[in-house]
């Protein structure tokens, strides 16, 4: 494997970065997943743009867009595969230990693993630590994500695959790396930005290709859904069918499908909508 290091191709052994970098000391960074398919990135524009936003919400500089990009286009080259999860990171860079940064300017690494075709189905389990949709970071994709971490190792020791957060006034929010859609009467919903759940590339192109409505949801609607579904890069639309101990009735529900297919046709018309 080769990657992307502050300027340049490095071998896998021999891509590193300062212990000094302010990403690693004190989580001072952002980044993107971004899927590719046959060596070729999904939605890469819409990517980009959220990581500069991300940068200015940070208070980081702007990232240089065309360098950033031929990282990716390099990464890509340098790794051949079917299906991919294109990470780039972007950091505070070389900085005293502490919450100050340094002026070295910031870091940049892209790196590119295999991916797996999600399954259809997954399981979810709802966690009691929430999102605080007022907080500097609500709706920010930093590297800051050790609640996400603590929160997925709970869901896999219960046999989930994502587990699902209310905001501080017990509104559904989203899960560690996902957003969720849930169904109420034959209509489509999800939560909105405003509930502190990341801008997620798939979520908005769910919204935009399917009609679903952004409303501000209770957590307990979770248990009289119709139909839930999760959307993030690597897992388009997945369907859920059992929330903690609630199993939801057969696959995926008749929404579900419409919108996985619509989803699937649309992305596979076009790899950079």
């Amino acid at each position: 494997m080769r990657m992307w290091v502050n300027g340049g191709l490095r071998d896998a052994d021999d891509a590193r970065v300062s212990v000094l970098d302010h990403g690693l000391t004190v989580g001072d960074g952002i980044f993107e997943t971004v899927k590719t398919v046959d060596g070729r990135p999904f939605a890469l524009t819409r990517h980009l743009d959220r990581l500069t936003r991300s940068a200015r919400g940070l208070g980081l500089p702007a990232p240089d867009l065309d360098e950033v990009r031929r990282a990716c286009t390099a990464v890509i080259e340098a790794n051949p595969m079917a299906l991919g999860r294109l990470r780039i990171t972007y950091t505070g860079g070389l900085s005293p230990l502490g919450s100050d940064r340094g002026h070295a300017g910031p870091g940049l690494v892209v790196a590119l693993g295999e991916a797996r075709r999600r399954s259809d189905t997954t399981a979810v389990i709802t966690v009691p630590w929430t999102r605080n949709e007022r907080g500097a970071l609500a709706g920010l994709k930093t590297t800051s994500y050790a609640e996400n971490v603590v929160a997925l190792a709970r869901a896999r020791e219960h046999g989930a695959s994502e587990a699902l957060f209310a905001n501080t006034v017990g509104r559904l929010c989203e899960g560690t790396g996902s957003n969720v859609f849930v169904v109420l009467d034959g209509q489509l919903h999800t939560p909105p930005v405003a509930s502190g759940c990341l801008a997620g590339i798939t979520r908005a192109l769910a919204v935009e290709w399917t009609g679903a409505k952004e409303t501000d949801l209770p957590f307990d609607v979770l248990e009289r859904a119709e139909e839930i579904f999760l959307t993030s890069t690597l897992r388009d639309v997945q369907a859920v069918h059992r929330v903690d101990g609630l199993e939801l009735p057969g696959g995926p529900g008749p929404v579900t499908l419409k919108a996985m297919r619509i989803f699937d046709e649309r992305a596979g018309n076009d790899l950079d909508p």
